[in-house]
């Protein structure tokens, strides 16, 4: 291991040693004050009964990330309401070594965008409440990213016809994965691992039904302008949608947790179980951008790290225009007593290829999965986790990860964390500045930083 390496591991283990210290009661301590039910939690969305028997009603968050904490009720009559809620990360991060290449599919040296930097990562600020009638809900969402100086309003509104159907339009999530339906930001850590980031689409104003039509069974179905809206204007867009719906089950006790995140800080005293598949496509996604321009659509790339409408992408001098888009996923879940288990299988076509020249390849095809597990080792305090994912793709560069991390929750809430999340990535197929990762990326990726929900 390199000096640089070691250096970061060591300031990095001596911190959260120091946090550990100070924030960690005695383990016996810990152990008697677990409550039934557990202790209010300013982001809860529902009233479940964690690890009972039955749920007395789940909460299915459709809005993906745009979903917002219990917050501040401002103002509520019988015609209208008001309520603030926000979100906050700084964070840490170092992507190392910091200087590298990497060779694409036709044989081409990229240089690797390595990060070393702190930033007030994201902010989000949610305004939400009910018009003239409690079944018409409203969401109104400031959005920043501190490292790309982005900041965006947006929003949707809801109608709750009844517990099996919840109608919606606005801004909502390509459903390809189990993380774009809601359980943000209740991850291992603040972002998406390496598999789920690389297969998924992103978020785009649509429209989208939800609801629980049978009893401990959830579906959600959208249809979006296009996979992903961010830095694609109406004026530069193309004229096909995007399609997507996803199923879940909890068979056992009818939730999975708040958001049905990962970790048990709840403590299940019964076994919570959930199993769901998710189904995208999209058969005309286009670049967002004349031939002669940069892509405007930057939400696809090949397992190599390029974007997949970036000139050049598959062949030299050759730009791909239009393209079709299916993916396909599988989950389950499980969580008990603090320990909990998370896997996800992917699979994603990239067909019918409209380019301005002759292609060596007529769809690009990936297959991949992601598997974390966790045990809270201070029950509602300290979490140690490690996630893993691989990628069989096209090109056979075999992508993979290995990602330890550790959690500390001051307020026994999922409210506040604090957290300590390292990768050791091969050849990274995904990349952006809202991550942990760098297209082409080969090393190892440091994050620390602290997150706030209210």
């Amino acid at each position: 291991m390199s000096k640089p390496v070691v250096g970061s591991v060591v300031i990095l283990r001596s911190i959260l040693v120091v946090a550990a210290l100070w924030l960690v009661p005695a383990r016996g301590a810990a152990q008697d004050a677990i409550p039934n039910p557990p202790p209010e939690d300013s982001t809860a969305q529902d009233s479940t009964k964690y690890g009972g028997q039955e749920a007395v009603e789940f909460a299915n968050t459709t809005a993906g990330e745009f979903t917002p904490g219990k917050g501040w009720q401002l103002y509520k009559s019988k015609r209208t309401s008001l309520n603030i809620s926000a979100y906050g990360l700084v964070r840490y991060l170092n992507q190392m070594p910091g200087d590298q290449i990497f060779t694409d599919n036709l044989g081409r040296e990229r240089v690797v965008a390595a990060r070393n930097d702190i930033y007030w990562q994201r902010s989000m600020i949610w305004f939400t409440g009910f018009f003239w009638n409690p079944r018409l809900a409203y969401n109104i969402t400031v959005w920043s990213l501190g490292a790309t100086q982005q900041t965006l309003v947006f929003g949707n509104l809801q109608y709750r016809v009844g517990k099996a159907l919840t109608l919606g339009a606005g801004m909502a999530p390509n459903l390809a994965v189990r993380s774009m339906t809601g359980s943000w930001p209740y991850w291992a850590g603040s972002d998406r691992q390496m598999s789920e980031e690389f297969f998924r689409a992103g978020f785009s104003s649509g429209f989208f039904i939800t609801g629980q039509p049978i009893s401990r069974f959830f579906y959600t179905a959208s249809v979006n302008t296009n996979l992903s809206q961010l830095g694609v204007t109406a004026a530069n867009d193309g004229r096909a949608m995007a399609w997507s719906t996803t199923v879940m089950w909890m068979p056992a006790t009818g939730e999975f947790g708040p958001r049905g995140g990962f970790g048990d800080l709840e403590y299940h005293k019964n076994v919570a179980t959930r199993f769901g598949s998710s189904l995208a496509y999209a058969p005309s996604e286009y670049r967002a951008a004349p031939p002669d321009q940069k892509n405007n659509e930057t939400q696809l790339r090949f397992s190599d790290g390029v974007y997949a409408f970036e000139t050049g992408a598959l062949a030299d001098g050759v730009t791909i225009n239009y393209l079709a888009y299916t993916a396909f996923a599988i989950d389950a879940g499980l969580k008990y007593r603090g320990f909990s288990f998370q896997g996800e299988y992917y699979q994603r076509n990239m067909s019918n290829f409209r380019a301005d020249g002759p292609l060596p390849l007529t769809h690009v095809f990936d297959r991949g999965f992601q598997a974390q597990v966790g045990y809270m080792v201070v029950p509602r305090y300290v979490l140690l986790y490690v996630s893993g994912g691989y990628v069989w793709d096209q090109y056979q560069r075999h992508p993979y990860e290995i990602s330890p991390g550790f959690s500390v929750y001051p307020t026994r809430t999922r409210s506040w964390r604090l957290n300590l999340h390292t990768i050791r990535i091969y050849k990274s197929p995904t990349g952006s500045t809202f991550g942990y990762y760098a297209a082409g990326q080969s090393g190892w990726t440091f994050s620390l930083g602290t997150d706030i929900l209210f």
